[in-house]
C-alpha cells in the first residue's frame, strides 16, 4: 500500500532477444501489459516513461519475475516454431473501447497461419466499413506478437502497415509459413 492506504499496482520488465530483435516485455499482477519491438535503450527508456504515466507507477527491472517468467517461455517456443498460441493472462488496461474489441476479436478468432483483412475484422466486431479504424486499431496495439496484429492485412493481397516495420511483419508471417522465407 502507499501512504494514501490505495494497494499500488507494480511493474515488472525485461528485455528478451528474439528472431525479430530485442522485445521489451512488461507485466503487472494481471499479466502481460506490453511488448515493444526493437527494444534497444532509447526505445526502452522511451516505453518505460510511457508506462510508468499510463499505469502510475515506475516499472522495476525484473527479468527473473515469475510475472514475466511465463510469457518469456512460451516466447522462446514461439519463436522456435514450438507453440501456436499464447496461453498468457493479458492485462488489457493500456487499450479501451473499440480498438479493444478488436484487439480481444483478433487475439480468439485469427489462429497461427492465418490471416484476416482490416474489412474482415471490422466486419467481425460489428463495424462494417470500420477498416481504416482497424488499422489504427492495429497501431495501437500495447501487446503485438501475442495479440497478433501481424496476421492482419490488405484485402488485396498486400501486406498492409506494422509498428514494428514491414521487415519485422513480414518474417513474423514467414514464421507462421504465410509468406515464404526469403532467400537471402
Amino acid at each position: 500500500m502507499n501512504s494514501h492506504g490505495q494497494n499500488e499496482q507494480r511493474v515488472v520488465w525485461a528485455v528478451v532477444s528474439s528472431d525479430i530483435g530485442p522485445l521489451l516485455l512488461a507485466a503487472t499482477g494481471e499479466g502481460l501489459v506490453n511488448v515493444v519491438f526493437h527494444a534497444t535503450d532509447a526505445v526502452r527508456d522511451k516505453a518505460l516513461d510511457r508506462l510508468q504515466s499510463r499505469l502510475g507507477t515506475k516499472p522495476v527491472e525484473a527479468p527473473d519475475s515469475p510475472l514475466l517468467a511465463e510469457a518469456i517461455r512460451q516466447l522462446q517456443a514461439y519463436f522456435a516454431g514450438d507453440r501456436y498460441d499464447f496461453e498468457l493472462p493479458l492485462d488489457w488496461s493500456l487499450i479501451s473501447g473499440f480498438n479493444r474489441q478488436v484487439l480481444h476479436e483478433l487475439a480468439s478468432g485469427v489462429p497461427y497461419g492465418k490471416v484476416v483483412g482490416y474489412g474482415d475484422l471490422a466486419d467481425r466486431v460489428g463495424q462494417p466499413g470500420a477498416a481504416q479504424a482497424v488499422g489504427m486499431a492495429m497501431g495501437a496495439n500495447p501487446l503485438p506478437v501475442v495479440v497478433p496484429c501481424h496476421r492482419v492485412v490488405e484485402s488485396d493481397g498486400g501486406i498492409g502497415g506494422f509498428g514494428g516495420g514491414l521487415e519485422t511483419k513480414r518474417k513474423l508471417l514467414a514464421l507462421e509459413g504465410v509468406l515464404p522465407e526469403p532467400l537471402f
